[in-house]
């Protein structure tokens, strides 16, 4: 239901308690006094049967009895009543309930699966059950349990430990800080950080949010709303349980490998969230949040008067990932006439500890005007011979002046002994931080938000041409092997499905004992070829735990005897094991290739998940792994590949040429690819990928499979968290003309494209579909035209199969709660006239009701004849536009069955 009559929960104009006693420390009444006692200006009423009034307000027995219908209701009655007291809001039509009450259980049966139900059924929205309350000060609303109410600002905080939130509002307060909202989730009947994400990414009074996580239930809705969200704001997650266990039994490498808060960790950061570790860094990003709306790069400039500090902050700068900035030689000409002689000449810029504040204003001058660094850190040290006040009170008046030199450029302030000066930083919106570490890490964590910011625009280069993939036989693959009651593909079938996704694997023989494992070497042998043997058994995870491997055998003796031995090893050390024989492959030999580990895990929340890192029989231990949800590019797949210490041994270095990353890079969107189509795989282990300068190739390769179980609701495919490319919306169509269009889904790496699309556009087209003129695209523009949420929107091009050229796109754009969606659409100007219009919209409304959408809707220039006389064809709605008299609306209701002209 995402933003329905969230309204509702955050501007209320009526409230009313449900619960609650005289006593001092009850519930209800805490949340009756804190309502009053913050202002909220509507009507308050009390539902308890037990008592006549609390505090001076009246109470009615029944919801029934209330004079009016609030808005908001605040539930504390015990777990038995509250069914039949959200049955009762209900047939009242309240909009909204927040349950304090917890201890409602889970699953079948209990009272939170009815609470859920009728919640649904009813059009009722829940918060909670178990949660602490809600606070929107902008409102003057607190219908919480907090001990203060925070004054209004610009931070959300969403928090499913109502601890945590009541922790961070005392902590705000103690700074001067606001917030928007502070809502504490509890149980998260219905609504959660979804559905919040989607409210606060819209919300004009909110600038940032911040979110304290300890599971998500809803991977895709949670993923899709908080791309969203991010793309409109920075959005801040702490997540504890981080060193939570894999659940149940892993079985390779790969799975062991993605441990649940690494996955939580690859989700926030394809999502574009900035992740923090503690809530004390939550905090100092709160804090430089709060006070900064410039994001800078890494380049970090330090000015202090005393050396060892600000030593200790470039120290913490590169241990963090920073950069210290280099000082122009016109900075240091500069700071030569303004400082004392002593100065650092270098940063971090040490102005000497006995000298004044004009001293400080020189250097600071000087930095901020300085185009080699991004941002300024003052740190200052307490000394007699000047005042710290003094000293913050100069700082202020030169970024006071910032904006005309500087951009806006940020800077941070430490303090160390604060004897006032603090509130002089406070009041000019300078963050300032206890410690220069604290404030190192806040710099970073605004660098490290620009970055993912600029990964959800960035384009990724294009996939070969001759990229590939036989899904026909891979399906038919793990089809047979299924049927066949097979959880593990054998040797034979894991190479022929890599081999259908151009993976370069080694070539495997499977047989059943040493004479047959003699046979099926000797024709490597007699070619020169080493041979490897392999022990092979569905129940051994890992083939060196019963030392099944043996490597190099250049002779038959040498096979039979490694063959011999790792079976008669197997069966003593694994004597419940099936031992179906053993696996011969030739040698590979790449003196200079570098060991990796690539695969697919599949996680409980998320679903399916990509793994890199550094291969070996010693993977867990090195632990040398970055982790990626699917669907992946190779801008995706290369970053992930950096992300990991292995990615500095794939460069070159002494005698080693550096390996095709690429080519690994291209393993990992295979994987990805693979995930997607075929959803019956459970896990993939390459253990090791050797990759070198020539390229990669899989030496060995385990994969489980199993019949998929669906996590996520809707429509498409029901394993990912993010929705991969929607291939089976690809077609052709037939132009005016007779010549083909191949009309496809937008893909990411179609910038180049829309851009040469939109210089055949003439200015008065642009005009007209994008209400104004338009005259320069900038990257920014056309990475959101061409990176799509798939579980949220589409855009369809349509392309001349000849050509590879533009020829119009139509996108559409549905709501949070799949009921209305908006659609768009444009043709080249050189081609209207030859039905590419009319069949993408045709293509676009089809879409709209395979999505289940009730409405598509737009807005076209009343001087659009051409779009409206289309419009009316198809039998939208034409009605005037109520905020912009130069604008009509086209409404086209959407209901199964229904052919509107056909369709």
């Amino acid at each position: 239901m995402s933003t329905y009559r969230l309204q509702s929960v955050f501007q209320p104009e009526s409230v009313a308690i449900v619960g609650g006693s005289p006593r001092e420390r009850s519930v209800g009444r805490i949340v009756l006094r804190n309502l009053r006692e913050g202002g909220f200006a509507g009507p308050i009423g009390l539902v308890n049967p037990r008592y006549r009034e609390i505090d001076g307000v009246k109470a009615v027995s029944r919801i029934g009895d209330l004079p009016w219908t609030p808005e908001l209701m605040v539930i504390t009655a015990p777990p038995r009543v509250l069914p039949d007291t959200i049955r009762a809001a209900a047939d009242k039509g309240v909009s909204a309930a927040v349950v304090l009450t917890g201890g409602l259980g889970e699953g079948r049966g209990s009272i939170a699966e009815e609470l859920e139900a009728l919640a649904r059924s009813r059009s009722l929205r829940i918060v909670g059950p178990g949660s602490f309350g809600i606070m929107a000060p902008g409102a003057a609303l607190n219908a919480s349990i907090a001990a203060r109410c925070p004054p209004p600002g610009d931070l959300a905080l969403i928090s499913q430990s109502g601890a945590i939130a009541a922790g961070l509002v005392e902590w705000g307060m103690a700074r001067s800080i606001g917030f928007s909202a502070a809502v504490s989730l509890g149980g998260s009947l219905d609504v959660d950080f979804g559905d919040l994400l989607d409210f606060f990414a819209t919300d004009s009074r909110t600038r940032a949010i911040l979110l304290y996580v300890e599971s998500i239930k809803d991977a895709r809705k949670f993923m899709s709303a908080a791309r969203a969200a991010a793309r409109a704001k920075p959005v801040v997650v702490v997540k504890s349980g981080r060193h939570m266990p894999v659940k149940g039994e892993t079985f390779t490498h790969t799975s062991a490998l993605a441990r649940p808060d690494s996955v939580y960790d690859a989700a926030f950061r394809r999502a574009g969230l900035l992740r923090v570790m503690a809530l004390d860094e939550l905090f100092a990003a709160a804090e430089t949040l709060h006070r900064l709306s410039t994001f800078p790069g890494r380049r970090l400039a330090i000015v202090t008067n005393g050396g060892g500090v600000g030593a200790l902050a470039a120290d913490r700068l590169v241990d963090l990932g920073g950069t210290l900035a280099t000082l122009s030689d016109e900075t240091v000409r500069r700071l030569d006439k303004m400082l004392p002689a002593a100065w650092s000449r270098s940063n971090p810029i040490d102005i000497v500890g006995d000298t004044d504040n004009t001293h400080y204003e020189a250097a600071l001058e000087a930095v901020l005007t300085d185009s080699d660094n991004d941002a300024v850190l003052v740190v200052n040290v307490p000394t007699a011979l000047s005042s710290s006040i003094e000293t913050a009170q100069a700082l202020t008046r030169v970024t006071g002046e910032r904006p005309r030199h500087s951009g806006g450029k940020p800077v941070f302030a430490v303090w160390l002994g604060d004897d006032g000066a603090i509130e002089t930083l406070n009041a000019a919106r300078i963050p300032s931080y206890p410690t220069e570490a604290d404030a190192v890490r806040g710099f970073m964590h605004l660098v490290r938000y620009r970055e993912a910011q600029q990964a959800l625009i960035e384009t990724p280069p294009s996939l070969p041409e001759d990229f590939s993939v036989d899904v026909a036989t891979a399906q038919t693959i793990v089809a047979e092997a299924l049927a066949a009651g097979q959880t593990w593909l054998d040797p034979l079938a894991t190479v022929r499905l890599l081999e259908a996704y151009g993976i370069p694997v080694v070539p495997v023989t499977v047989v059943d004992g040493p004479d047959a494992a003699v046979r099926a070497a000797s024709p490597l042998l007699a070619g020169g070829e080493a041979v490897a043997v392999k022990v092979l058994s569905p129940d051994i995870a890992h083939k060196s735990d019963v030392d099944g491997v043996r490597l190099n055998l250049v002779s038959e003796q040498a096979v039979r005897t490694a063959a011999e031995s790792i079976l008669s090893r197997a069966r003593t050390l694994k004597p419940e094991a099936r031992i179906e024989g053993v696996v011969v492959q030739p040698m590979v030999v790449r003196p200079k290739a570098r060991e990796l580990i690539v695969g697919i895990a599949d996680d409980p929340t998320f679903g399916p998940v990509i793994v890199f890192g550094r291969g070996g029989t010693a993977v867990e231990i090195i632990d040398d792994k970055a982790l990626a949800l699917p669907p992946l590019d190779l801008r995706l797949a290369h970053e992930q590949i950096a992300r990991t210490r292995v990615s500095r041994l794939l460069k070159a270095y002494r005698d080693m040429p550096a390996a095709d990353e690429r080519a690994v890079a291209l393993v990992l969107v295979k994987l990805a690819q693979l995930a997607a189509d075929i959803p019956e795989i459970r896990e993939l282990d390459i253990n090791p990928l050797l990759a070198d300068k020539h390229g990669v190739v899989a030496v060995d390769a385990r994969v489980a499979i199993s019949k998929p179980r669906r996590l996520h609701k809707g429509r498409s495919h029901s394993r990912f968290a993010i929705l991969p490319y929607p291939k089976e919306w690809e077609r052709t169509i037939i132009r005016a003309d007779g010549h083909p269009a191949f009309v496809r889904p937008v893909r990411p790496e179609d910038d180049a494209m829309f851009r040469e699309f939109f210089a055949k556009v003439t200015e008065e087209d642009l005009r007209l579909r994008f209400f104004q003129a338009v005259r320069h695209f900038s990257h920014e523009f056309i990475a959101r035209l061409t990176q799509m949420d798939y579980a949220r929107s589409i855009a369809l091009v349509a392309i001349d199969p000849e050509s590879g050229e533009m020829l119009g796109a139509v996108r559409l754009h549905a709501d949070a709660d799949y009921d209305r969606g908006e659609y768009g659409i444009l043709v080249r100007s050189d081609l209207k006239g030859q039905g590419i219009g009319w069949q993408l919209m045709q293509i676009m409304i089809e879409y709209a009701r395979w999505l289940g959408l009730r409405v598509i809707e737009g807005q076209v220039l009343r001087e659009n004849r051409t779009m409206l006389a289309m419009c009316q064809q198809f039998g939208f709605r034409v009605v005037p536009d109520p905020d912009d008299s130069l604008l009509v609306d086209v409404v086209l209701s959407i209901r199964e069955g229904d052919a509107a002209n056909g369709l």
